[in-house]
Parts: C-alpha cells; structure tokens; sequence
C-alpha cells in the first residue's frame, strides 16, 4: 500500500536546495525567469520523489531569501518532514536559523540535514561544520537525522540522503483519508477548458471528481471538475499529496494564496482564535493588542494578540492567548501557527490552536490549558464547562476536537457518562439541564398567578425563558412526557392549570357577557368591552369568554354572544336558501343593521365557510351544509 508524504526544504539561500532538488527529482523547480535570471527561488517549486517501498514524496522547494520568508512558511505548512539544506563551505547561517524555528514552530516531526557543496569542503572542514550542526539541532524540537555530506554536482551522497529521506518521512504523522477533507491552496490560475485551477497541499481527507466543494474566505461552492497529482489526472485526492484541483462555478478572482478548500459543513470562518503562543528568546515581549502577523496554513493575516495574563514574555513556551484576526480565516484545534512582527518583518515565534471557536466572552482567553489536552474527552469537558447553558453545538466538534467525524461518537459516548447532555444538537452541562427544569416550572407557576384567564404561556415565550432554544426544547420534551406539564394550540401550561375567572372578576364577567347579550348581532368594540371593566382586565375577559365558547371575536377588536351572532347568521342563510343569494343590502334589511355592523358578520361567515362570495353577493358556503347549520 502506497504511502505519501510531503517533503519541504528550507536553508540560506545560495545553499543548493533547488540544485539538490533537481538531482534527486530530476526536476527544476524554478518555474519563473526571474528566478532563473537571478540564481534565486522566489516562490513555491514542486516536485515528486519515490523513496521506494511504498513512499511516495511530494517535495516543496521554499526560497530561502529573507526577503521571501513569507513564501517559505506557505510552502512549509502541512510540510510531513524537513530537508534542511545547509552549504559545507559555509555552514548556519541567518536564515538557516530562523527556518529551522519555522519548522518547529509549524510542528514538524522529522527532517534531514543534507550539506550541499561537500565536494568544496576539506573533510576536517566538513567535521567542525557537522558538530556545529548537531550542536545548534538539539535544541530543535524536531528528530533529524544525522548530517548528510551531498553534491549535486557529482552526485555524492545521493543514495544516503534518500536513504535518510525515507527513514525521517517513515516517521512523519500519517494523515487519514476518512477525515475532513481540507486543502490550503498555495496558487491559482485559469486553464482553457479546465476553468480556475487551484493546488495546494492535501492537509486530511479525500474528495472525487464531482463533488461539491466549498472555499474560504467567502464560502464559494464550486464542484471538482478534475484532479490531478504531479501533472497526472487521479479520480480521488488524497492527503499528503501536492494536488491540483480544477473547479466549476469559481470564478479566478474570488481565489487566491491563502483560500482553503473544504467539503464538510462543519467548517466556518473564525476572526477569534484560542491559541498557545511560544516566543523565540530574542523576541520582543506581547502585551495586550500587540500586533502580529499570523501565517496559518498557507494565509497571512494581521492580529492583535491578548494574553491570558499581562504579557508574553520573551522565550516563552506556550502561554494562552487569544488572536483577534482583522480577516477570518479557517482553523481547526491542533492546527500550528507562525508568528512574525509587523514591522520589521521578521518571525517572533509560533502558536497552536486550542479552540478556533472561542467564545466572545470573557475576553481573554479562559481555560486555554484544559483545551490543550491531548485526551479529546476532557476538551469537550473544557468546551462545554466554558460554554454553559449555551451549548456546544455538536457538529462543530470533528473541527473543534481536531477530530475525524467517526471519533467524535466515541468521544461523546465518554462525555454522556460525566453528566454532560445533548440537547436540541448541544452538548450542556447536566446541571444546566436540571436548572432550566427548575427555572421553567417556576416560570410557568408565576405566569399562570398573574395571567389566570390565560390557557397558558405563548410557545414563543416560553422558548425564551432560557438561554438556548435547544435546552428549552429538551426541557419542554421531558416534561411533557413525564405529564408535568402540556403543550397545545401554541400554549405551554402545567398540567393541573385551568384556565378561571378570579373571583374578583366574577361579577365583571357577568356584566360583560350580558352586555354582548344585550347588544345583540351588533356586538360590541373592544374599546366598549375595555369600558365595562374601569381599570379591570374586561378585554381579557372577552377573550376568556371566546376560548370558553361563550363569545365570538370578529377580526381583532369586535366581540359578540355567540347565540346572538350565530342566530344572525341562520336569519342569513335562510334568506339564501330562498333566494338563491343575497346581496349586503337585502341582509341590511334581513337584519335591520347599519352596514357598519353588516360587514363585520358578512366577513365571519365567509371565514367560517358559512357564505361565498358571488360578486357582489352571498352563496351558500360548504360549512351551510353541515349538521347544525343545515336547513
């Protein structure tokens, strides 16, 4: 079974990397006649290398110039191991240095240390070269391999460095085809009959021609077209592969270095990290809003920096903070970040992701630590202790966790046994559970106290008692099963409530459905009703009486007895059935109304189906036929 990996370059510039890529490849890697003409690579180069017995190398050659860093950390992102390029006849120099932090910094496990130009070297020369070299790697958090002497231009040492290549890329971390599919894109251009092209680097995940996919910044869809890896056409795209991705529906200008490509919709862009932050001992220290430039994947983005505590200082080693992003930007926990000064631009240190969702409250990073863990379990306890009653939203976890999708049951299977519930599609506290539980039975008592003539709180309001709508629908389902309390029509009530008259209001409710009584098919105003009560509630009355079947509403101010309307509705519909229909003004003297009380009950009996509407005049409606209302 065929494994790939991705190889990076990185040393001075002058030292050889592109010539010792090329006799190892049997590709030149500068692209463009600038870097031809000036001797020097200016931007990304690419190249495949077989290392034999099933590992297949993508080599990204980086320019090694200061004036190119910016390059150099996009090509060595999701770079698996290093080929470290260092020339014997002059050793470590300035930019040997600062890649080396780089490649620390971006979390790079492995590498090799190739001596280009040994054939100008003395072999008592290339000793004092190799000890210094070994002595400046300890301090390197990478695992190198040995120095390897090399000429490109006899070829000596070729066969060993390989041999070291694929020992150090043997080590790398494995990426996995089932995880979320994510690719930095590092170049753009247009194709005739391909459309926009993209390439880049496979971070993790797999998609297939005619897929859909999604890009970042702006949240483009676009579907695969084609796929191809080194120049070849493949049906899949596969991590760890330098791959090409020609897309439909993306237009040249909406990507460019530094867009991602995604095709999972539980990614979104982030202007807020949660991140540790570790500084190079020559560094300036960070206080609050320090500005930055963060290099993630292969975007650039200017930050301000807030530190858990006061300040950052100088050679610390993963201190909390937090980026504010003047751009967002897609991140996923365990992703590794370098960090370099505004002005001079120089690098400054590094910084991995431990949330790329934070909360925007408090404002300074909390927690950060517990986030870190390596036990994916205990971040989701961290996620959710932070988050409270509002919730961690489940499908934000494969990117929160740093997870593939199929890992993040397990872990929630885990986090099920410490109390921690899902509801509504978060995951919460138990104790926020119980809590609301409490909350919306108190609320609901209080409600029913001062609204007695109510059937129950609105469902609207009730979703609101707490902080997020999913607890409130979790709580409001356990309850109802558990018969404490009952929804219907749009109301949430306790169980044991009933809807009464207080009987302080008693005698009120008397005199107001008595005076609709009097008032016949006329009825009564709102505003009339509201009148019979001084200061009273007579309007919610009225609405008592018309949910107790007693009245009846007519639009949204007008209130009848229900005998009195209904008795003027027969008179009506006798009418029709003689006539064949009637017109408003044979019901003005059917009923003996003016036709400012006529129209109010033609408009009822075309809503309660009663009449339809002939032009002008009055049909029997479908409801006329039914039993009670039937001749």
């Amino acid at each position: 079974m065929e494994r790939h990996v991705v190889i990076g370059t990185a040393g001075h510039v002058d030292h050889g990397k592109t010539a010792l890529v090329k006799a190892l490849t049997g590709v030149d890697t500068d692209r463009w006649e600038e870097e031809k003409r000036r001797g020097i690579t200016i931007d990304l180069g690419f190249a495949p290398l077989d290392l034999g017995h099933g590992l297949q190398a993508s080599v990204v050659d980086v320019p090694g110039h200061e004036d190119f860093v910016r390059n150099m950390v996009a090509g060595a992102t999701g770079v698996d191991a290093a080929l470290l390029v260092i020339a014997a006849d002059e050793g470590v120099m300035p930019q040997t240095v600062e890649h080396v932090a780089i490649l620390d910094f971006l979390g790079v496990q492995a590498g090799v240390v190739a001596l280009t130009k040994a054939d100008l070297a003395d072999p008592e020369w290339l000793d004092l070269v190799r000890t210094d070299v070994n002595a400046r790697l300890t301090r390197s958090g990478i695992t190198w391999e040995p120095p390897v002497p090399v000429s490109s231009v006899t070829g000596a040492g070729l066969d060993q460095l390989r041999a070291a290549l694929e020992r150090a890329a043997g080590r790398a971390r494995e990426r996995v085809a089932n995880d979320l599919f994510r690719l930095p894109v590092d170049r753009v251009f247009s194709l005739p009959g391909a459309g926009t092209v993209v390439t880049g680097t496979v971070w993790s995940g797999a998609v297939r021609v005619g897929e859909d996919v999604t890009l970042y910044p702006g949240g483009v869809r676009a579907r695969v077209r084609s796929v191809e890896v080194h120049g070849r056409s493949q049906e899949r795209a596969t991590p760890g592969r330098r791959t090409a991705l020609a897309l439909v529906g993306l237009g040249r200008e909406q990507a460019s270095r530094g867009s991602v490509v995604v095709s999972h919709a539980a990614w979104r862009e982030t202007a807020s990290l949660d991140v540790l932050v570790t500084l190079l001992p020559d560094a300036r220290a960070l206080t609050q809003r320090s500005r930055v430039r963060l290099h993630l994947g292969t975007a650039e983005v200017l930050a301000r920096v807030v530190p858990a505590g006061e300040r950052i200082e100088p050679g610390a080693r993963e201190e909390p903070a937090r980026l504010r992003l003047d751009t967002p930007i897609l991140s996923r926990w365990g992703d590794r970040g370098v960090l370099r000064a505004v002005s001079p631009v120089t690098t400054v240190g590094g910084c991995w992701v431990v949330d790329p969702y934070p909360a925007s409250r408090p404002r300074r990073p909390a927690g950060a630590r517990e986030r870190a863990t390596r036990d994916p379990a205990q971040r989701v306890r961290a996620f959710v202790a932070l988050a409270g009653t509002q919730g961690v939203p489940v499908g934000e976890l494969t990117v929160r966790l740093g997870l593939a999708p199929e890992a993040v049951a397990g872990v929630l299977g885990t986090v099920a046994q410490d109390g921690i519930v899902q509801a509504g599609g978060r995951l919460m506290p138990g104790t926020a559970t119980a809590g609301a539980r409490a909350l919306v039975i108190d609320r609901l008592a209080a409600f029913h106290r001062e609204h007695p003539l109510r059937p129950g709180m609105p469902l609207e309001a009730f979703r609101k008692l707490v902080a997020d709508p999913g607890l409130a629908g979790q709580v409001l389902d356990a309850l109802e099963a558990e018969k404490v309390v009952v929804q219907e029509r749009g109301v949430v009530r306790l169980a044991e409530h009933r809807a009464s008259v207080p009987a302080a209001y008693v005698q009120l409710a008397q005199t107001i459905g008595a005076g609709l009584a009097a008032a016949g098919p006329q009825g009564q105003s709102a505003v009339e009703v509201a009148a019979l009560g001084a200061g009273a509630p007579a309007v919610e009355i009225a609405e008592f009486l018309v949910r107790e079947g007693t009245a009846i509403r007519v639009g949204s101010d007008r209130y009848y007895d229900r005998q009195q309307l209904e008795g003027a509705a027969r008179k009506v519909l006798g009418a029709i059935r003689t006539r064949g229909q009637v017109t408003p003004s044979e019901v003005r003297d059917i009923l003996g109304l003016t036709r400012k009380y006529l129209i109010p009950i033609l408009e009822w009996m075309d809503s309660a189906g009663l009449t339809v509407r002939a032009g002008d005049a009055r049909r029997l409606g479908p409801t006329a036929h039914q039993p009670g209302w039937d001749a």
